[in-house]
């Protein structure tokens, strides 16, 4: 069994976007960010008289989480971690706890309050230890997040589930960058896509991804890649998803553009409201017509296609 570091930084919303890329720099692989207007906008779409709701934070600000493996220069990356953060100069500052974990408390955890939850028109989310009975039209996901980040009930992830279900068309080629649980893969695939390409540089995420993708049986039309997201597109995708964060988004912009098919749609969540213009731009700058712009509290998803010949 694994031992990780869990990382947590409260930080005023501002902060989010910045905080969660020096996550990734020192390593931490993804993030997770526990906003508690979402948390609790979640518990009342699901039924909390059931279950409970973990209580937000006196302060309301979000929390952005990372895991690091408990191995060698640990202590130099929180080190590196703690400096960058007292760069940002936020108001209040950013504050940093630690706790050791295995991987079975990570799943304990989400056991405690993941419900089964309706994403859009057709798709339901469940995780894996939930009975769900479909209505004939819906598609149900089945994730177990395991250590890898994505569940379907942040606000960046359901943003990105409501733009596939309107843009996936049967037989599509599909790119999920940055897959996390593979939740993205796994909804693409059900909505008709027929080659779905999941792709992490985390090898944790990966893993996690591939169960995830054998559970809902589409492992025929959905393959798991590790790697650098922005050296692993191939050209010709129908359409490509990118749900992590601004800066990485507006890199990938021109990368994308280039790997879609004339007509294809790039898909990107994770993007705080304050940088939307700054992808917006990005998208511009890169060929790419935002058709649609999405939001929900302080995040933003938006559609961008790619000029037809």
């Amino acid at each position: 069994m694994v031992k990780w570091l869990e990382i947590s930084v409260r930080t005023p919303v501002e902060g989010v976007e910045r905080v969660s890329e020096i996550l990734l720099e020192i390593g931490t692989g993804g993030v997770a960010i526990e906003d508690p207007a979402v948390i609790l906008e979640y518990a009342a779409r699901t039924q909390p008289e059931e279950w409970g709701v973990p209580e937000p934070a006196a302060d309301g600000l979000p929390l952005v989480k990372g895991y690091l493996p408990l191995e060698e220069g640990l202590v130099r990356r929180v080190a590196e971690l703690v400096e960058s953060l007292d760069l940002l100069a936020l108001s209040p500052a950013p504050e940093v706890s630690t706790r050791e974990v295995m991987d079975e408390d990570w799943s304990n955890s989400w056991k405690a309050y993941y419900k089964p939850v309706q994403v859009g028109r057709r798709l339901v989310v469940k995780p894996s230890w939930e009975e769900y009975h479909a209505r004939g039209w819906e598609l149900v996901i089945e994730i177990d997040p395991g250590m890898a980040f994505g569940c379907g009930t942040h606000a960046t992830t359901s943003l990105c589930l409501g733009l596939l279900e309107k843009y996936i068309r049967p037989g599509m080629t599909v790119y999920d960058i940055g897959t996390g649980s593979g939740i993205l893969a796994v909804a693409a695939a059900l909505l008709g896509a027929g080659q779905v390409t999941a792709v992490d540089i985390d090898p944790v995420a990966c893993r996690t991804a591939g169960e995830n993708i054998e559970r809902n049986g589409v492992a025929d039309r959905v393959g798991v890649v590790q790697g650098d997201l922005m050296n692993l597109l191939g050209a010709g995708a129908d359409l490509i998803v990118a749900n992590i964060i601004a800066s990485v988004i507006t890199g990938l912009a021109p990368q994308a553009a280039g790997a879609l098919a004339p007509g294809g749609i790039f898909v990107a969540s994770g993007i705080i409201r304050e940088r939307a213009e700054e992808v917006v731009a990005a998208f511009t700058g890169a060929g790419l017509t935002v058709e649609e712009q999405l939001a929900e509290g302080p995040w933003v998803a938006l559609a961008g296609k790619k000029q037809e010949l």
